[in-house]
């Protein structure tokens, strides 16, 4: 069982910057992919950023230049700092993760993989 959690949300005015967190837990054997997804009221889920276990990003197109996605491998952690926020970032954002949990042969050989969600944690930009 792996688990996300998200951290870091809340209420900044146009212009400022919020950074978010997520931390993986539980049985992980390894995490290839996190990345930052978000959903704002009567729109689909979009891609915000991604990272590799290598350090490759990708971004969203509305996101690039003012966001940046960063990766702690060694803490199954990703951080998104997002800066010069607009009212249109206003989302709930979701970190997503996807990886191989542990088998009952421990470190040895990896068990089911996985490909889960967070919570999601609410952004707010307005004056």
């Amino acid at each position: 069982q792996v688990q996300l959690e998200e951290s870091g949300g809340g209420l900044v005015q146009p212009g400022g910057s919020l950074r978010l967190s997520c931390a993986a837990s539980g049985s992980i054997f390894r995490i290839n992919g996190m990345g930052w997804y978000r959903q704002a009221p009567g729109k689909e889920r979009e891609l915000v950023a991604r990272v590799d276990s290598g350090g490759g990003s990708y971004y969203g197109d509305s996101v690039k230049g003012l966001f940046t996605i960063s990766r702690l491998n060694a803490e199954n952690t990703v951080y998104l700092q997002m800066n010069t926020l607009k009212p249109g970032d206003a989302a709930v954002y979701y970190c997503k993760a996807h990886g191989y949990a542990c088998s009952t042969y421990g470190w040895r050989a990896p068990g089911p993989h996985f490909e889960n969600w967070g919570q999601g944690t609410l952004v707010t930009v307005s004056e």
